[in-house]
């Protein structure tokens, strides 16, 4: 009978152990802007300077193996704020195709509004956490209009229609000119006993790249182009100021009921011939575009650990709301992982996906008008099937020239050189029938009159 109570003990502490706290933590959501998997100290990269970000993986939950469904700036940020998929919430581009309307027309700028207005269809994590009580801070990127369209208590930013509001106007000072709002924004939440969500998305490393003369020094190098040495200082300068927002963070005393939570929105493989992006990385499927470092640190509830798992970022919004305590959204495709992180058990989950749009969005009520690749990764095995989505600018960053389907052996071929697809028919034809199976297509209405 003692045997059995005390066992009956241990699964009562481990279970509670993986909901929520009480008191609720805060939580501080870092998303890096453009930057590749690679590229940071922790992930094996011989030059790039990153400490900061070094010591909160040391402290983490870490993931190498993570992934955003959507390498593009705008649809990934709006699956961290709602959870869902782009092909579900609607925001595929980063902009309407001005082929079909003129920027700054009046049918270009009534879809732009058509676009922010998706929001509205879904509760976000700022909302869902202030139901609890929370208050928050959004600085950096946004896209869907101001900060309290989006369900922040505070923020930075204007929005669309505001001048400069496409993509963050005074949101994209943080960082780049201080980190001041934000401790404004520690110091209120503390002195009202209040706790706190933090969207920290700076246009770091984003271009341009201008970084302090104090860091690109250390970067130059005779046989180094110039926007490599440029590109390596933009990823320290932002480690610098992840350390100081970390800082702030741990001499408030919060560190051990804060949860932070890390992820970048899509990579970047700087071109050393001009100030851009690579092929295969920015916009695209492949790796260095979607693939990035994902971390949880909470160290009242999550012991340091690396994982091998799988992870995409469509986990980390029931993660993060189920850390709360708050409403988990039943219809939310990612998983919540509380319970693995806590418990140290694995993620019960055999497959990620993910889907590729172009930049410009040739119809805001059809999805697929603009689909280029839908993807699939289970274990080592990594699928792509290309789609006839119209580009329009960008073009020359999906070529599309292999129609057939795409197969890599990630584990033998990490950057995706030899695509084994004719070798293995039996796994594309299951990754295949599981794409399609997954595919989350949603019929889409609006009243807005675009014509």
């Amino acid at each position: 009978m003692k045997i059995r109570f005390a066992a009956l003990i241990v699964t009562v502490l481990t279970a509670s152990s993986a909901v929520a706290a009480d008191p609720p933590p805060n939580v501080v959501l870092i998303i890096s802007d453009d930057q590749a998997w690679t590229d940071y100290g922790f992930m094996g990269h011989e030059v790039i300077k990153t400490p900061h970000l070094d010591a909160l993986a040391r402290q983490s939950v870490l993931f190498r193996r993570g992934y955003v469904p959507t390498a593009l700036c705008r649809p990934s940020l709006v699956t961290l704020l709602t959870g869902h998929y782009a092909s579900t919430h609607g925001v595929t581009g980063n902009d309407p195709s001005p082929k079909h309307a003129p920027r700054d027309s009046d049918i270009y700028n009534r879809r732009r509004a058509q676009l922010i207005s998706y929001l509205d269809k879904f509760d976000t994590v700022p909302e869902l956490l202030g139901k609890r009580g929370y208050l928050s801070h959004q600085s950096g990127k946004l896209w869907e209009g101001s900060y309290s369209n989006c369900g922040f208590t505070h923020g930075m930013t204007r929005g669309f229609p505001e001048r400069g509001g496409r993509h963050g106007d005074d949101g994209l000072k943080i960082g780049r000119e201080g980190m001041e709002p934000i401790a404004d924004f520690i110091d209120l939440a503390v002195d009202q006993e209040k706790p706190f969500f933090i969207w920290y998305a700076p246009f770091l490393p984003h271009t341009p790249h201008n970084p302090p003369e104090r860091l690109l020094k250390k970067y130059r190098s005779p046989d180094r182009p110039i926007t490599v040495a440029k590109y390596y200082a933009m990823c320290e300068w932002f480690d610098e100021t992840c350390g100081e927002l970390l800082h702030m963070i741990d001499s408030n005393d919060l560190t051990d009921n804060t949860l932070v939570v890390y992820v970048t929105d899509n990579g970047w493989i700087q071109n050393p011939d001009k100030n851009g992006y690579a092929p295969r990385s920015k916009q695209t499927p492949y790796e260095g575009g979607v693939r990035t470092p994902i971390m949880y640190r909470w160290p009242n509830r999550f012991s340091a650990a690396e994982r091998e798992e799988l992870t995409s970022s469509i986990d980390i919004v029931p993660t993060i709301l189920a850390a709360a305590g708050a409403e988990v959204p039943d219809d939310l495709p990612g998983l919540n992982l509380l319970k693995p992180l806590a418990t140290e058990t694995p993620i019960d989950r055999e497959r990620i996906f993910g889907e590729s749009f172009a930049h410009d969005i040739a119809d805001i009520e059809n999805p697929e008008a603009s689909l280029l690749f839908r993807w699939c990764i289970e274990g080592k095995w990594k699928l792509l099937l290309t789609y006839d989505g119209e580009v329009n600018r960008y073009a020359s960053t999906h070529p599309r020239t292999e129609k057939r389907p795409q197969l890599f052996n990630l584990e033998a071929d990490p950057h995706e050189t030899k695509n084994v697809a004719g070798e293995h028919p039996e796994i594309v034809a299951r990754l295949a029938m599981a794409i399609q199976d997954w595919y989350p297509v949603k019929e889409r209405k609006t009243d807005l009159t675009l014509d």
